[in-house]
């Protein structure tokens, strides 16, 4: 009986054989829909108020390509180390992997690349500024966040610059209102560094410290073409309580914390619930003081960043609700603050905080060493601020820019809504674009000019989308998250930063925040969707039936064959393809 290997050795097999290729056949003539790669906006960039590519950063940072996401933060924020530090995030807070485990921690990659740039002095690419293109000259009121962003964009656009700072440093808010145990003197020193030292031909940042520009010194123009006011808020509001003046100033002991050690065992008594009253008290129990923090508010009402209450309350700090205060006394070396018991109505629709009224005549008193009021700023000066009702006064969403013989722009805390360093600094950068466009194209196409660069559908604007960069290529959409293809995002736990223990915080300034080593960065980058980004993860090409995916030195789709079947739209886990109605 033969094998079944001798039966089919002796069967001949005819297999069909084509000699001529199947390009010639163009199935693409088939196509009803075409897809095509379609770049857009991610949420966090679009509520970032310096309006940052963050999903591109995190995309290079998550490749380990770190010089390359320095570069995409510096074009927007000349700041990484610093606002990676001192930032409230709301970029976290609109991240889509929150819908899925966690949030990405923003900030902490944005710290890790802005401190491996100072480790690795990192250089600014000569290609960035303009050298000595503009013959225009801008004068700046303030080294604020504010005015140092105006400088720099002002330089990335070509102008020279001279900054007038009252006091004998630079940084405003960042080197006298925020304590080192937040963000360390070294860090700030070589981001400012890093801005003063762009120094070209014909062209360069200058500092003036100790030198305030007074309006006398505006009128008389100096020969400048221009003038950001980027002052801030640099003076304490007042109670207007008695005995007020015996009470410290919380902004002027933020100035230097570090040399009042003479509070050990004392108990001292802050006023306010923002920032800056937790900022005092939390440097006050590292002088060996016992702080406790008076708000006339709930707890929960309290402006201040909630981790940072969260933290402060860890550190042993106290903090007193719904107590105003009505006087200060003095008696037998102590002070007595007179306090009003407060009561919670209704909650305010604008403020999302709890209205309060007296809860009739109920009075307490605290005894204390020592009284710190830190229940708000104002500017130094009233001519500081921006006019409300002027001819030729434009209005945008963190400027008000004033079009006279000598144009003046109102930046910074003076004109943003958001009194945040972030918002600063993206008023310097709006500030700086509206000069160009007010040199170059005359001050009627402002806001048109303006409106072509914001960053999806909020009021942040991008410099590299100005100067029209690849990023101008992108869509306004903003992506949900329910445009983000999770079959590819499996839930992965969120990378933690280190942190010192309670009690080695209330110790000592040392950073309280320890940050991402550089595997951590790496890890926690990958996390993120990248929303409306490609960034080359190959699924179009793997999945598409007819390989028209075609790469070169781009993504393109290879029209004569796609059918238009949009796979490679479905299979794209970040949103950054769409389809559309073919044209007939």
């Amino acid at each position: 009986m033969l094998s079944e290997q001798e039966i089919l050795k002796d069967i001949p097999l005819y297999i069909s054989k084509s000699r001529i290729s199947t390009m010639g056949n163009n199935t693409g003539s088939w196509r009803f829909v075409r897809p095509g790669y379609d770049e857009k906006t991610a949420p966090c960039s679009s509520t970032c108020p310096a309006g940052e590519d963050i999903a591109r950063i995190e995309m290079l940072a998550g490749k380990g390509g770190f010089f390359q996401a320095w570069e995409t933060i510096i074009i927007e924020n000349p700041f990484p180390a610093v606002c990676g530090r001192v930032c409230f995030h709301t970029c976290e807070q609109a991240c889509n992997r929150r819908e899925l485990d966690f949030g990405l921690a923003i900030h902490n990659i944005e710290r890790l690349v802005g401190d491996t740039a100072i480790r690795e002095n990192y250089q600014v690419p000569p290609g960035l500024f303009k050298k000595g293109s503009i013959n225009k000259h801008i004068a700046i009121a303030g080294a604020g966040p504010s005015g140092l962003s105006a400088a720099w964009f002002l330089s990335m656009l070509g102008y020279s610059c001279d900054i007038f700072e009252t006091e004998n440093e630079p940084g405003g808010v960042l080197r006298w209102g925020i304590p080192s145990y937040r963000l360390p003197r070294d860090i700030l020193k070589y981001e400012i560094n890093r801005i003063t030292g762009l120094n070209f031909k014909d062209q360069n940042i200058k500092i003036f410290c100790n030198k305030t520009l007074t309006k006398d010194l505006i009128k008389k123009g100096l020969g400048y073409d221009a003038v950001f006011m980027g002052c801030g808020y640099g003076k304490s509001l007042k109670m207007g309580i008695p005995g007020e003046e015996k009470a410290v100033d919380g902004l002027e002991f933020l100035h230097d914390p570090e040399q009042s050690r003479d509070n050990t065992g004392k108990i001292t008594a802050v006023i306010g619930g923002g920032n800056t009253a937790i900022d005092v008290a939390r440097s006050l129990i590292r002088t060996g003081a016992r702080p406790v923090i008076v708000y006339r508010r709930r707890k929960q009402d309290m402006p201040a960043f909630a981790h940072e209450v969260e933290m402060a309350v860890e550190e042993g700090i106290e903090i007193r609700e719904l107590l105003a205060p009505l006087s200060i006394e003095e008696k037998n070396g102590k002070h007595i603050l007179k306090l009003q018991k407060m009561k919670t109505l209704d909650m305010d629709t604008k403020t999302g905080r709890a209205r309060v009224v007296p809860d009739g005549d109920k009075i307490e008193t605290l005894e204390a060493d020592r009284i710190f009021t830190a229940i708000g700023a104002e500017p130094g000066k009233n001519w500081y601020l921006p006019p409300e009702k002027q001819d030729n006064l434009i209005k945008l969403p963190r400027c008000t820019f004033q079009a006279e013989e000598l144009p003046i722009i109102f930046g910074g805390d003076l004109a943003s809504p958001v009194k945040s360093v972030t918002d600063a600094i993206a008023s310097g950068k709006e500030a700086a674009i509206a000069l160009d466009i007010y040199f170059s194209q005359g001050q009627d196409k402002i806001n048109e000019q303006i409106n072509n660069c914001r960053v999806g559908n909020g009021s942040s604007v991008s410099m590299e989308i100005y100067l029209k960069g690849e990023r101008r290529k992108r869509s306004s959409h903003v992506v949900l998250f329910q445009e983000i293809n999770t079959d590819y995002f499996p839930e992965i736990k969120k990378q933690e930063p280190g942190i010192l223990f309670p009690d080695q915080r209330a110790k000592s300034f040392e950073e309280v925040e320890q940050g991402y080593d550089r595997e951590a960065g790496i890890k926690e980058a990958l996390r993120c969707f990248n929303c409306g980004i490609c960034n080359d993860c190959d699924n179009c090409r793997v999945f598409c039936p007819d390989a028209a995916v075609m790469v070169n030195e781009t993504r393109y789709i290879n029209l004569d064959y796609c059918k238009g079947c949009g796979i490679c739209v479905v299979e794209c886990p970040r949103n950054a393809m769409s389809l559309e109605e073919e044209k007939i």
